[in-house]
């Protein structure tokens, strides 16, 4: 037997022994990567498009450019997630390409900010949308300037903003303890929710297109203005957020109904939905509004695009795209917190996390310990309002492993020839080599753009390695 071979054996021996039950089918492993996706970006980002690229043709470009991105980065992990389909997803495929260590700075990264601060902001968002139909309740200003520390512009007020604050936070409890007691809950709501979302995208889309007026995106907007490349980057980085999420359906790997099969297809699939709707439904925003209508909604202080724009064509569409924020809001939170604790139990059985983080509940057969672990940081990160800050960096932060691993998929090429491979990506290797690119491109433009952010994760990623020697070592 091949040292990587038994690598395998090892996963497989230890998984099926140890409490995680399969019974996720192929249609929940899709929702899983709708819903990890489809979250605020979809109705928020336009504004934001607009302001950099001023032309409701090239905003369009911009969504789907990133969504083509994304489905080779999609494509390239399926081949990876249908040879190793095992709990932990990308922290396993790591070990098999690149290491112990490497592995580990994944889960690292994924546990402070990638999966903990994409849950934290997105159900502070859920939360404010609940403020802007019913005003939540605010402490005093004394207690709400309260500070407990500051660093340069940042300043730690745990009770500042605190209605928001303590919804969001009842929302991750809430959800916590729901896929505490069986991933089968945390399915249905995504199931249920993640559907209802897509259904609503598809009346938005059905609704603009309906309305009758002349389509902004055939005609010049913003006449004299130029293309230029970094406002077009820009635009992408925008709309990257919005796909974030792609990968989570392979940390349920343990969890998933034929995953060898089932991963691959849902990866590919899920992704495929996900860009034609945010393509399609960005198209029908510019049928009620013209990309002048969307800078101006870019001005105002907490306007949601989708809002504005949906407005114009119904009397009840702000109400209808406040609820569906709520659904999706809920329902990505839902996905970050259901599937990322997969990560945590696996490093822990490796010696490289809290060694009760990898215990299973003995009724639920649930991560219970690292579902509890992720809750209390997400709430950690709400209350510091440190998150805002950290998912500024997250698609910095995601894409340098995100690049690592398409580059995987040729490195296991040669380390795993004759493994099988249910699922091959495409054109191989053009695809892996071209996301490869792309993401190493976005890794140094970042740097250059954004010093600051970018500084603050690699920090984050390094203060890894002490931390690994000493768990290593224990």
């Amino acid at each position: 037997m091949s040292r990587m071979s038994f690598f395998l054996f090892r996963f497989e021996k230890l998984f099926m022994s140890d409490g995680l039950k399969q019974q996720l089918g192929l249609f929940s492993a899709v929702m899983v990567v709708i819903s990890a996706m489809i979250g605020s970006g979809v109705f928020k980002k336009i504004s934001t498009m607009s302001h950099e690229l001023q032309h409701s043709g090239w905003v369009i470009a911009a969504w789907a450019a990133a969504g083509l991105i994304t489905l080779m980065g999609s494509l390239s992990n399926a081949e990876v997630a249908g040879m190793i389909a095992k709990p932990g997803g990308q922290y396993v495929y790591f070990q098999a390409m690149y290491g112990k260590l490497f592995a580990f700075l994944f889960g690292w990264a994924s546990f402070s900010v990638i999966q903990t601060a994409t849950a934290a902001s997105v159900a502070y968002v859920f939360a404010e949308s609940i403020n802007n139909l019913v005003t939540l309740p605010q402490l005093s200003p004394e207690l709400a300037d309260w500070t407990i520390f500051s660093i340069k512009d940042f300043h730690f007020q745990p009770f500042n903003n605190f209605g928001v604050k303590l919804t969001a936070c009842t929302l991750v409890v809430l959800l916590s303890s729901i896929n505490y007691r069986g991933i089968a809950y945390g399915e249905k709501i995504g199931n249920i929710l993640g559907g209802a979302v897509v259904l609503g995208i598809i009346f938005i889309i059905i609704l603009s297109l309906s309305a009758g007026s002349e389509p902004s995106i055939i005609s010049e907007s913003a006449a004299g203005t130029s293309l230029t490349f970094s406002s077009f980057f820009a635009a992408m980085l925008a709309a990257f957020w919005a796909y974030e999420g792609w990968n989570n359906v392979g940390f349920l790997g343990g969890e998933i109904i034929n995953p060898k099969r089932n991963i691959p297809i849902a990866l590919a699939l899920g992704t495929l939905i996900v860009m034609i709707l945010y393509v399609s439904v960005n198209a029908s925003y510019f049928k009620s509004g013209n990309v002048e209508f969307f800078m101006g909604v870019y001005e105002k202080k907490n306007a949601i695009a989708a809002v504005e724009a949906i407005n114009q064509v119904w009397i009840y569409g702000g109400l209808f795209i406040s609820i569906l924020i709520l659904v999706s809001t809920f329902n990505s939170t839902n996905n970050s917190l259901m599937s990322a604790p997969r990560i945590y139990y696996t490093m822990a059985h490796d010696g490289l996390f809290l060694k009760s983080a990898g215990k299973s509940h003995p009724r639920f057969l649930t991560p219970h310990r690292s579902i509890l672990y992720q809750m209390v940081w997400c709430i950690v990160l709400i209350l510091s309002g440190s998150f805002d800050m950290l998912t500024e960096m997250l698609v910095f932060v995601a894409f340098i492993f995100y690049g690592c691993g398409a580059l995987g998929v040729i490195v296991l090429r040669y380390k795993m020839p004759l493994e099988p491979r249910p699922f091959k990506v495409p054109l191989y290797p053009v695809i892996p080599i071209v996301f490869t690119l792309f993401s190493a491109f976005l890794v140094c433009y970042s740097i250059m753009d954004s010093p600051g952010n970018a500084v603050v994760g690699l920090i984050l990623i390094s203060l890894g390695f002490p931390a690994y020697m000493l768990l290593n070592k224990r």
